[in-house]
């Protein structure tokens, strides 16, 4: 039985990595904020006495697994799966965002170094077989992060604290190297647009407070699976319809 010309054992192989994956990134999750090496010698040690499985994080990250291959597909050349490749390396960093940034309202920097690091490496890779790839992507980092950058130095103006924390721009920043810069404006306006409504719905339902702060990490994340799962033509005319307040004729 095959979907979208995928065999489904291939669909349930994703899906076991998706499993076994997403427990990790529960394991990251608890160390990265404290500073501990993901990787040590007594990990399994530790890892069995210390922490229990988190189902819901590894069906998350299963279905997610799932749900880009279908989107993908599988090529029987690796190359032309380079992109499954760099999203599924991608969304363990992204998962980890989301939770620690939404408990902790922290980015740790080795998160976000880890991000800008395999960015690196895929913009290499591409940049081989195309060099304006590489050249988006090097333009991507730029944009994303300046766009940040600049909001985070005006609301720190305006109103004299940050707008959002560094931590933001430095992810955007690294998430441009594997998006390119067309999509990183994607990003930021889907991710704002999250943040406006979640934010007014959190307001008004009183789960939080006009003076506490609202992590703006986890609309990031949001925004980027979005981007990775829906065509950028499909985003590009709903974002037109939506800032338009819909005169855009589509």
């Amino acid at each position: 039985m095959y979907y979208n010309d995928v065999h489904i054992l291939y669909y349930v192989l994703f899906g076991v990595i998706g499993l076994i994956v997403g427990q990790f990134v529960d394991w990251c999750n608890k160390r990265l904020p404290e500073y501990k090496k993901v990787f040590s010698k007594d990990l399994l040690k530790e890892y069995k006495t210390s922490f229990k499985p988190n189902y819901k994080l590894m069906i998350v990250t299963a279905v997610i697994y799932v749900i880009m291959l279908y989107v993908f597909g599988l090529d029987d050349d690796w190359i032309n799966n380079i992109r499954l490749i760099k999203f599924m390396i991608l969304t363990p960093m992204l998962l980890s965002t989301f939770v620690i940034d939404y408990h902790l309202q922290i980015i740790p920097n080795r998160l976000n170094l880890t991000i800008f690091e395999v960015g690196l490496v895929f913009t290499f890779l591409e940049g081989m077989i195309n060099f304006n790839v590489a050249m988006n992507y090097l333009l991507g980092m730029l944009v994303g992060g300046g766009i940040f950058l600049l909001i985070t130095l005006i609301g720190g103006l305006i109103a004299g604290k940050e707008a959002m924390g560094f931590g933001d721009v430095k992810l955007m920043g690294a998430l441009g190297l594997f998006f390119g810069w067309p999509n990183m404006i994607i990003i930021s306006l889907i991710s704002f647009l999250i943040g406006a409504i979640l934010s007014i719905l959190l307001l008004v339902t009183k789960k939080k407070k006009t003076s506490e702060y609202i992590p703006f990490g986890p609309f990031i994340v949001i925004a980027t699976f979005i981007t990775i799962l829906v065509p950028s033509t499909v985003l590009v005319e709903i974002l037109f319809k939506v800032f338009t307040l819909g005169m855009y004729p589509g």
